[in-house]
């Protein structure tokens, strides 16, 4: 079965090859080669290697751990800042609807 390449915005394009050039330029700084990131994240050589290039398709959670384990701060952020902006999402999340529905009704705004 052929996979179909999902399009992305240029937007989104441009900020995970930025990314990758920041996590590259960490690793290459740290002295690290491709072999040591991968194995202390985990992840598989071709996988840090795709994250470089900017690949889009790559699962955002090993894009955070390379991005952590070369010491690239996301979110301009630290623990503790980080963990304050986790708990002030989470009480406004509570707050909101769990599902948004349409609704199938005709709304009568003829006043």
């Amino acid at each position: 079965m052929a996979k179909t390449m999902r399009p992305y915005s240029r937007y989104g394009r441009e900020a995970t090859v930025l990314l990758g050039q920041l996590i590259r330029l960490a690793r290459i700084s740290r002295k690290l080669t491709h072999e040591e990131l991968a194995e202390r994240a985990g992840v598989s050589r071709g996988l840090v290697h795709r994250i470089e290039k900017g690949d889009p398709g790559c699962a955002i959670g090993a894009v955070f751990e390379v991005a952590a384990i070369v010491g690239v701060r996301l979110f301009d952020a630290d623990q503790s800042t980080l963990a304050t902006g986790i708990a002030a999402n989470t009480a406004m999340l509570t707050l909101l609807p769990r599902a948004i529905r349409t609704s199938d009704k005709p709304v009568k705004d003829d006043f």
